[in-house]
C-alpha cells in the first residue's frame, strides 16, 4: 500500500538566500479539545498588526482592506478548519491553499461582512451559521500592501459546503491535530531588503500551505498553544 506523501505542487518563489528557521513553539501541543476552548481563547486574545515579507515595513499608504474567514468546527478528529485550493486557471495565486476571503467591497458594512460574503461565494457557507469568536493578527501583504484581517468563527455542526468552480478547485477540511503533528510545520528564513524574514510552511497530504495562509495558521496555533500552557 502506497504511503501518502506530504507536500504539494505549489510553486515557492524562494529568494537566493534562505536558511532553516526556528522550530514551532507548540512542540508539546496536541491541539484544542473543543470548539468551546477555541472560543474562550480567541475571545480573550488581543490581536496586533504585523508586516509580512516581502514587505519589511508598513507603507505610508495601504492598498485595499481584505478579510478572511477562519471557520472552525468539531470534526471526527477534533476541531478542524476550512481551507480551499485555488484553481490553476486563476490569474493570481493559482493553485495556492487559502482561507475563504477577499477584498472589502463598498456594500460590506464591516470586514466581518466581507469574510462572510466571501465564504458564501467561494464555498457556499451559509452566512447565518458562523459565530464570531475573535480576530487574529492583521497584517500588510508584501505584494499589494493590502491590510488583511483574519477573523475566527465557529460553527455548531460540520457545514454543507459547495465549491465555486471559478474560485475553488478543492475544499479542504483540516484538523488542528494534523497541523500540530510532527513533521507538518517548518520555518525558513528568507533574506529580503537587508533583513531575514521568517516564512512558514505546512506540509499537508498533497498540498503545501505557505505565505499569508501559513502565517495565519502559525498565529492561530501559537495563540491556542500558549493559552493551554498558562
Amino acid at each position: 500500500m502506497a504511503v501518502a506523501q506530504r507536500g504539494g505542487p505549489q510553486k515557492i518563489p524562494r529568494p537566493e538566500l534562505t536558511r532553516v528557521g526556528e522550530p514551532p513553539s507548540w512542540l508539546d501541543y496536541s491541539g484544542p479539545k473543543s470548539i468551546d476552548e477555541i472560543r474562550s481563547t480567541l475571545g480573550s486574545y488581543t490581536p496586533s498588526e504585523v508586516v509580512r515579507g516581502p514587505a519589511v515595513s508598513k507603507p505610508a499608504e495601504l492598498g485595499r482592506k481584505s478579510a478572511v474567514l477562519v471557520a472552525m468546527f468539531d470534526g471526527a478528529d477534533g476541531p478542524a478548519t476550512i481551507l480551499t485550493r485555488r484553481p490553476l486557471h486563476m490569474r493570481k495565486h493559482a493553485g495556492e491553499v487559502a482561507f475563504p476571503g477577499g477584498s472589502h467591497d463598498d456594500e460590506d458594512a464591516t470586514l466581518w461582512d466581507t469574510a462572510l460574503r466571501e465564504a458564501h461565494e467561494e464555498v457556499g457557507l451559509d452566512p447565518s451559521l458562523p459565530v464570531r469568536a475573535g480576530d487574529l493578527d492583521s497584517f500588510v501583504t508584501g505584494a499589494s500592501y493590502s491590510l488583511v484581517q483574519p477573523i475566527v468563527a465557529t460553527l455548531k455542526d460540520i457545514p454543507r459546503l459547495v465549491a465555486s468552480p471559478d474560485e475553488v478547485d478543492v475544499i479542504l477540511t483540516v484538523p488542528i491535530r494534523e497541523l500540530v503533528s510532527a513533521g507538518v510545520y517548518r520555518c525558513e528564513d528568507w533574506f529580503w531588503e537587508g533583513t531575514w524574514v521568517p516564512m512558514h510552511f505546512f506540509e499537508l497530504v498533497g498540498d503545501t500551505v505557505w505565505g499569508a495562509t501559513a502565517l495565519m495558521l502559525h498565529n492561530l496555533l501559537e495563540t491556542l498553544a500558549s493559552a493551554q500552557q498558562r
